[in-house]
């Protein structure tokens, strides 16, 4: 079968986008980044005339190209290639497939998270912490927050800690683990090498699970790494969290902070952030507030960070004592 191999991707896109006619295309860059519709815009100009050949040909390879995205989305890999072998032969599935996978860069353990956690939970929590970590890196936050909660609490430790240090995994180990896995849920996995794990992929499980594990956790690893813990508690809660507090939170909060942190705090932050504050104060404080930081003028952005850095540390000490609540996952309502 002949193909369009002449052509860039740029080229073929744009072939693509001249073919699909106006009002489709201009549906199709909606979705596009704008430095996308640049390149993109300026193929479609340099191709003056599209020879009828390319037309169809570029049509054939993106029907094709769709078809097996399509046939990964319901039965994964494996699934698409056998249909695709099937339909085209195994050279040009093989093709496909190789040009589809390098678009998509699927991560590691695909299939796990596709899957139920209390199945993934099962086959890992008897493992090391350190296989558990690594599982962990890979799946949705909200998994691993359903699986690190379920972990008995001197685990829960070991594997957060492991995972807030957790840089890139050798591929070896990386396709051992998720080969031994992948056996275990009888199910298909698309293999990559991308880095996983670290402190924000623990930062993120931690903001789902319920206070009590939260506390557990982080307690501990105070004990074993101060540094390490300080700085997961830094991430966990940002300044512009703020907004995300109820009235009785925030007035507490400006009520603790000094009012000159707030002040330059709020000079750079977002406008929820500001109405959030500004919205529980009374009328001649705002007012105040918004003088002072006109009149400040320009500000070092360090400064400002760390002014937002302070008041974070108030919210943390506040919510610590139990006198402000910041929602987790799991926790109980309170009346």
């Amino acid at each position: 079968m002949q193909r369009s191999a002449g052509l860039s991707g740029k080229e073929k896109a744009a072939v693509l986008m001249i073919t699909l006619g106006p009002e489709t295309a201009a549906q199709v860059m909606k979705h596009l980044r704008d430095d996308e519709i640049e390149q993109l815009t300026l193929e479609m100009a340099n191709l003056h005339k599209v020879d009828w050949r390319y037309k169809d040909l570029v049509l054939e390879e993106f029907h094709q190209v769709y078809k097996a995205k399509e046939y990964i989305t319901k039965g994964g890999i494996e699934y698409a290639r056998e249909v695709l072998e099937k339909a085209l032969g195994q050279q040009r599935a093989v093709e496909i497939l190789n040009r589809l996978t390098a678009s998509l860069q699927v991560r590691p353990f695909d299939f796990a998270r596709r899957a139920d956690p209390t199945q993934i939970l099962n086959f890992i929590q008897n493992e090391h912490p350190q296989t558990i970590a690594l599982v962990l890196s890979y799946l949705e936050p909200e998994q691993g927050s359903l699986i690190l909660s379920a972990l008995p609490p001197e685990s829960q430790v070991e594997v957060a800690q492991r995972l807030a240090v957790l840089q890139s995994t050798s591929p070896e180990v990386l396709d051992q683990v998720e080969r031994t896995l992948e056996s275990k849920l009888s199910a298909l996995s698309v293999r990559d090498f991308t880095p996983g794990g670290g402190i924000d992929a623990l930062v993120k499980i931690l903001n789902g699970v319920d206070r009590g594990t939260e506390k557990t956790i982080l307690e501990a690893l105070e004990m074993r790494d101060p540094d390490l813990a300080e700085e997961i508690k830094k991430r966990m809660f940002i300044f512009e969290d703020i907004a995300f507090l109820d009235n009785r939170a925030i007035q507490r909060i400006i009520r603790d902070v000094d009012a000159n942190d707030l002040a330059l705090a709020l000079k750079v932050a977002s406008d929820t952030v500001k109405e959030a504050i500004f919205r529980n104060m009374s009328k001649r404080m705002a007012e105040t507030f918004r003088e002072d930081m006109e009149y400040m003028g320009p500000v070092r952005l360090r400064d400002v960070e760390e002014a937002q850095q302070r008041i974070v540390g108030v919210v943390r000490r506040l919510e610590e004592s139990g006198e402000i609540i910041i929602g987790r996952g799991g926790d109980d309502i309170v009346v």
